[in-house]
């Protein structure tokens, strides 16, 4: 019998399979918008339909529900909004739909949010958004991998987000729009503010721009946009360098405000597709010197997100009711 979790990311859809071995496999995003790939038969060429006990997906920002509902009982995909900032781009979409006419029993995971039962108050009334859905499959799986009680995981790849865990429980956030710079997405800045104001930009075009690609000066697609990067700073090229260190930095400063109010930090967890990169560019190690006195610094690979999901699916098959602070509603 299988577990299966799904990470609905920016560049493409994650899946985990847990049976008697670890199975993941990745499908982008324009082959599933444009109906080339279908979810649903990659997964059954790895996984056969009756074997799947649970799938537990997330999908977007998650910001439509508190708690880890059955899909059948979702409303609007789980979320509030179809536009704006963090808009919905179609290739998660069309996946999201397949699951739910599958038949295969799914529950989805939520967002963090200020509906989120176990964060801090003063975080609810600060934020109306912390982060999106993968995020708790993230820090579900690096709560698990490292028996931290107290942590502070920080997800960096197309943007960056950090989540603080105080007694096994999600009691904050900090969203890519409100602090850390990603590769492209970041936080919105007085002169973005003021484009927006003027008409000039939208705030999803400021917030898709605002991350290290702002300072270097360069606009590619989201899946070509790690590789132009990582190329430009080997060539050496000066404001890629520039927003390299920028990008560090304020993950660090995000890092150590997060550390600044916790009661106790056991250990950070790096990941991400860039916050667990070692080569080209070992950027792990770079962050880990800057935050290495706050306590112990892991990495965990990128596959955190879906892997995260399926323990989350095989913990709610098994009957567990709370998720790092979050209700299951079944």
């Amino acid at each position: 019998m299988a577990l299966v979790g799904m990470d609905h990311g920016t560049t493409g859809i994650s899946f985990s399979i847990l049976d008697d071995e670890i199975t993941h496999f990745k499908i982008g995003r324009k082959e599933t918008s444009d109906g080339t790939v279908s979810a649903i038969e990659e997964l059954l060429k790895r996984v056969e339909f009756d074997e799947i006990q649970l799938m537990a997906i997330t999908y977007a920002m998650g910001d439509g529900i508190s708690g880890i509902l059955p899909l059948e009982r979702v409303k609007n995909r789980g979320i509030l909004s179809m536009s704006g900032a963090g808009k919905v781009t179609g290739g998660g979409t069309a996946v999201y739909d397949e699951i739910k006419d599958s038949g295969i029993p799914t529950v989805l995971i939520p967002g963090i949010h200020s509906e989120t039962p176990s964060l801090y108050p003063w975080f609810k009334a600060a934020y109306s958004h912390h982060a999106s859905a993968e995020k708790i499959s993230i820090s579900y799986n690096a709560y698990l991998e490292t028996g931290f009680e107290n942590l502070i995981v920080s997800d960096i790849s197309s943007n960056t987000v950090s989540i603080l865990i105080e007694d096994g429980k999600i009691r904050g956030a900090m969203d890519a729009c409100l602090g850390a710079m990603g590769l492209i997405h970041g936080p919105l800045d007085l002169k973005m503010i003021r484009d927006i104001d003027d008409g000039f930009k939208t705030a999803n075009e400021c917030f898709s721009h605002a991350g290290a690609v702002k300072v270097a000066g360069f606009d590619e697609k989201v899946y070509q946009a790690k590789e132009e990067f990582l190329s430009r700073l080997e060539n050496g090229d000066e404001l890629a360098e520039l927003a390299f260190e920028t990008m560090i930095n304020t993950i660090a400063m995000e890092i150590y405000g997060l550390a600044g109010v916790a009661g106790q930090v056991d250990g950070i967890v790096l990941t991400g597709s860039l916050g667990s990169m070692i080569d080209p560019v070992d950027v792990f190690c770079l962050i880990k010197e800057r935050i290495d006195d706050l306590g112990e610094v892991m990495r965990i690979d990128e596959k955190s997100g879906s892997l995260g999901s399926a323990q989350i699916a095989n913990a709610v098959f098994n009957g567990e009711k709370d998720i790092l602070g979050i209700p299951v509603l079944i």
